[in-house]
């Protein structure tokens, strides 16, 4: 074993991985393939960088902004990126994906996970009906419970829409630090396919208990919050990066907090949240070249502590 890497880590190499390097140094769009994963309970394979829809798709009926989220899907996809994460507690950031979706086609090339957000059996099934409306499908790759509200009756419903086809997985998420502990009980006890949680340099509690647990049962781990909700900017503002990080092929602080949190083996996929279109393309280079092994993680955290 390589004295910079974890036991997680080395195996992560070797046979059988969830982390995969893209396949045979592929090409895409000039710039190397995107590092991909490999969800445990399906062999699924997905790009490491996924784009998440909280406030930055809720423009409603707006057509500019509506015209420059269809070029970041459109720059999400050409890079071979396809995991978009939404809510209906997003406002109207289902129906404006819904559309998006349906007006440029990209739907096959499209990881689509959203949430039940409600209480009560009937309202669930209700909202996740409106959810498949709203998005124009009729299947959903990944339908999970939504901040754990009301799991123990809508896990009922999320195994028969598996059992059915459609939602190829289940999932339960949350993001308060709170509720790590909680989240890796629940997925010792129940057979989900997914757990997402808030992972970053401000918020790293999902380190202790919460990924061990999702790597020991085979659970895909979706990281939110991997700028800390935004805030994690305030701290870099102004600020170069440390000359070290162009080792790692680092070239902007948003990398530089994104390739920290993929760098545990564990994470599936982080997905950030964006409406730009240069955003997304400096998001998913965090998904090419090295990652930082443990001892360079360490270097980060503490680089970023001393900010």
């Amino acid at each position: 074993m390589h004295p910079g890497l974890t036991r997680r880590e080395a195996l992560v190499a070797g046979v059988g991985s969830i982390v995969t390097a893209a396949v045979g140094g592929a090409q895409t769009g000039g710039a190397s393939a995107l590092q991909r994963a490999v969800i445990p309970s399906s062999k699924t394979s997905v790009a490491r960088v996924g784009l998440g829809t909280w406030q930055t798709f809720d423009v409603g009926r707006d057509t500019a902004k509506r015209a420059q989220l269809s070029e970041v899907l459109s720059v999400f996809t050409d890079a071979g990126a396809s995991v978009v994460d939404t809510s209906p507690m997003y406002g109207t950031s289902e129906e404006v994906l819904g559309d998006l979706v349906r007006d440029t086609g990209l739907r096959a090339k499209l990881f689509l996970a959203t949430k039940v957000w409600t209480q009560g059996e009937r309202a669930g099934i209700d909202q996740m009906n409106e959810s498949f409306r709203l998005l124009r499908t009729d299947r959903v790759e990944l339908m999970q419970i939504h901040n754990l509200l009301d799991r123990r009756v809508h896990i009922r419903y999320l195994r028969k829409l598996k059992e059915q086809g459609k939602a190829a997985h289940i999932g339960v998420t949350h993001y308060t630090q709170a509720a790590a502990n909680e989240l890796a009980k629940i997925i010792r006890e129940e057979s989900v396919d997914f757990v997402q949680f808030a992972l970053s340099l401000d918020e790293p509690e999902a380190t202790t208990q919460l990924l061990a647990a999702c790597w020991e049962r085979g659970v895909a781990f979706l990281a939110n919050r991997p700028f800390g909700g935004g805030g994690s900017f305030a701290k870099t503002r102004g600020k170069a990066l440390p000359p070290w990080a162009k080792d790692l092929g680092i070239e902007s602080w948003a990398q530089f907090l994104l390739k920290w949190v993929l760098s545990h083996p564990e994470v599936t996929c982080a997905i950030p949240g964006t409406g730009k279109p240069e955003h997304m393309r400096d998001n998913l280079a965090a998904a090419r070249g090295p990652l930082p092994d443990a001892a360079a993680r360490a270097r980060m955290r503490a680089a970023w502590a001393a900010l």
